[in-house]
């Protein structure tokens, strides 16, 4: 695999282009930007910069290599008609789990409660909240038992039609999370996630990344369907749930706020190593970082209007596990809820050292 391995690398001038831009109104716009947030950006074209590096593809699978299509700077996200842009009426975040995320209801709850947690810091000034856990039936949508795979999937074109049924008037985007595979069409062997962005809706799953998926010990394996009828949906009732590891957290945080920044209108990433990198398999996927590139930061302050410095801040304080939410109130029911579950975070460590490298520059 290594003799394939291949830097992506752009020149300064190109690089400081897509950041910055051409157009007079985007270059005074950048000016205008607080100058120690120009002096973390412009380290997108500083060669030897330790913050940002090349993308670098591995193999002839990688998402680059088998899916071109063209990059996108600073000035076409800025100038795309159809970008949806959050309103103050349009302003919140809603994640939508869909069947059981963890095998007993303080997990599910915690685990939704972090992922909640990341997007309000990543997305910084926006408002995130959780719709009511649904099942799988509640959402009628088809079902398969996988032929090469043998576990069962869902159909998650069938879920974004339910989520846009579902989508509250004040919501910029509402994203399905489900610890059951997705399938987009027949003929398809799986996706991860999908999303449509005109409607604001996606459906992501976090199936494959649990630590035993791809084993020949991996217990969602279905023997047969037997399905009664087509709203027969008992199937899943104790079906397999991956344990939620800090690797899986970590995956899911990726690809949550990967598949978010699609709704803002970010396209893939082929600047530098970036979160919006496409990824076309798990280790690439793996391997992009939790971290946005200075494009795309740009791109996504655009939209939101964060400070920088306050939205590394508060990506900080959730890995170390200040909650921003309100202490948990005495549960009603048994004393199993009252269980603090520690985040698992020790995935994340490396990456509050280079946000808090970020942080030196942002404050010099």
């Amino acid at each position: 695999m290594t003799e394939q391995m291949k830097i992506v690398r752009h020149s300064e001038q190109t690089l400081r282009t897509a950041l910055i831009s051409k157009n007079p109104r985007l270059v005074s716009q950048y000016e205008k930007l607080d100058i120690r947030e120009q002096r973390l950006m412009n380290e997108a074209f500083q060669p030897a910069s330790e913050l940002f590096s090349p993308i670098t593809l591995h193999s002839q699978s990688d998402w680059i290599t088998s899916h071109p299509e063209a990059p996108q700077d600073f000035e076409e996200f800025f100038s795309d008609p159809y970008r949806k842009t959050p309103s103050p009426e349009k302003h919140s975040i809603y994640i939508q789990s869909i069947g059981a995320l963890g095998n007993t209801r303080v997990i599910s709850e915690e685990y939704i409660k972090w992922l909640k947690g990341y997007c309000e810091a990543f997305f910084y000034g926006l408002t995130v909240k959780l719709l009511e856990p649904v099942s799988v039936s509640a959402t009628r949508c088809s079902f398969r038992v996988n032929d090469h795979t043998q576990n069962l999937q869902i159909h998650a074109g069938h879920i974004l039609k339910f989520l846009k049924k579902k989508k509250p008037e004040d919501a910029f985007c509402v994203v399905g999370i489900t610890m059951i595979d997705l399938y987009p069409r027949d003929s398809w062997n799986f996706v991860f996630g999908q999303a449509s962005l005109t409607d604001g809706v996606g459906i992501f799953s976090f199936a494959r990344y649990g630590r035993d998926f791809y084993s020949s010990h991996y217990e969602g394996k279905v023997k047969k369907l037997q399905k009664k009828s087509s709203s027969d949906y008992s199937i899943f009732d104790n079906y397999y749930i991956p344990e939620i590891t800090s690797v899986l957290l970590l995956r899911s945080c990726k690809t949550l706020t990967h598949e978010i920044g699609h709704i803002f209108g970010l396209r893939h990433c082929q600047w530098l190593a970036c979160l919006m990198q496409g990824s076309n398999h798990l280790e690439e996927a793996d391997r992009r970082p939790l971290n946005l590139c200075p494009i795309c930061l740009r791109k996504l302050q655009c939209a939101i209007g964060f400070s920088i410095a306050e939205r590394y801040k508060a990506l900080v304080r959730w890995i170390d596990g200040e909650s921003a939410g309100t202490p948990r109130a005495t549960p009603k029911h048994s004393r199993e809820d009252s269980v603090n579950l520690p985040k698992p975070v020790e995935s994340f460590k490396e990456w509050k050292e280079w946000i808090i490298k970020c942080l030196a520059v942002l404050q010099k």
